[in-house]
């Protein structure tokens, strides 16, 4: 046999062994492979088993022990509501500074007598005495002042928290009043674009006061206000906190029927009567649209006294009678 055939068998012999490496290593990956997917095919039914039988066991576990299995830590969403800053001394406000400042005492007498017909014996014969309205006969005559001096005062309480909430939705000037500004507020909530009022409940520095803004402006406000959904909230705000006074900014009574409405939902009402202003014939027709079971205060304001100091002052009364 000559060099060149003896090349040629050698290529050949040389060709079918790759051929045969081949093909036995693409046997071998195959095999593999299928060994892989039965092993995962078996893992998965593995699992799933495992879970059907823990699943079956949680089940039929008693409950002490049933609480005592892990539990993975659900994420909790952060709170990114802004803390309202409350000017600790302004002129003319309740001082959180100067208990004895003449403001204080003022108002010390007025939350007195809201403290008992919300909390004594009077407590009895109201409904959701722990609710009260501040309101007037027309606009202008300062409700918004004092409905904010008030809070502020109850606030300086040891054992009793105020929530103070904007529901005059026509013209909102408690967050004015307080120089302070937040987002949504009560129409928010009324109007069903935040899941719960606590997110339009805003926290402040003074850890016993709590504020909800008024929101924005809309066309149906006031029929929000006498809505069912305003009726929940205000019965919320009466049981979940039997040691909180939530006060109502609400607007005028002369009107405005909602204000009105509103009234029936309150177990206190004060109205702010402006000294030389406010007409009795307003006076006798605003109160005959409040809730003849709830008890009614007045507030005499912007009463001129004796002139101390180069200064006029403010005077405030209350009668707190349930007529």
């Amino acid at each position: 046999m000559s060099t060149i055939e003896k090349a040629l068998q050698r290529k050949k012999a040389a060709e079918a062994e790759r051929k045969r490496q081949l093909e036995a290593k693409q046997q071998a990956d195959s095999s593999a492979a299928s060994e892989t997917q039965s092993k995962d095919k078996e893992t998965v039914i593995s699992r799933a088993a495992m879970a059907r039988s823990k699943a079956s066991q949680q089940e039929n576990m008693p409950l002490a022990e049933l609480a005592e299995t892990e539990v993975r830590p659900v994420p909790v969403t952060v709170d990114e509501k802004p803390v309202l800053e409350i000017a600790l001394d302004r002129e003319g406000f309740v001082s959180l500074t100067s208990s004895r400042s003449r403001t204080n005492e003022e108002f010390r007498a007025i939350k007195r007598k809201v403290l008992n017909n919300a909390f004594g014996p009077l407590a009895k014969t109201l409904n959701n005495p722990n609710i009260v309205m501040v309101t007037s006969c027309n606009p202008g005559e300062g409700k918004t002042y004092n409905a904010v001096n008030l809070a502020l005062s109850i606030a300086l309480e040891q054992d009793k928290t105020v929530l103070l909430v904007d529901a005059d939705v026509l013209r909102p000037n408690v967050m004015n009043t307080l120089q302070v500004s937040a987002g949504d507020g009560l129409m928010e909530h009324l109007l069903g674009e935040v899941s719960d009022v606590s997110e339009v409940m805003y926290n402040t520095t003074l850890d016993t006061l709590r504020i909800i803004p008024a929101g924005k402006t809309h066309h149906l406000s006031t029929e929000l206000l006498a809505s069912e959904k305003m009726y929940e909230t205000v019965q919320e705000f009466a049981t979940r906190y039997p040691d909180r006074i939530v006060i109502f900014d609400t607007p005028p009574l002369l009107g405005i029927n909602e204000t009105a409405v509103l009234a029936n939902l309150a177990g206190q009402a004060i109205v702010v009567v402006e000294e030389g202003r406010t007409k009795l014939a307003d006076i006798s027709t605003a109160i005959e649209s409040l809730n003849p079971d709830m008890a009614k205060g007045f507030i005499l304001n912007k009463s001129q006294r004796l002139k101390v100091g180069g200064d006029y002052g403010y005077g405030y009364y209350y009668s707190g009678s349930k007529e």
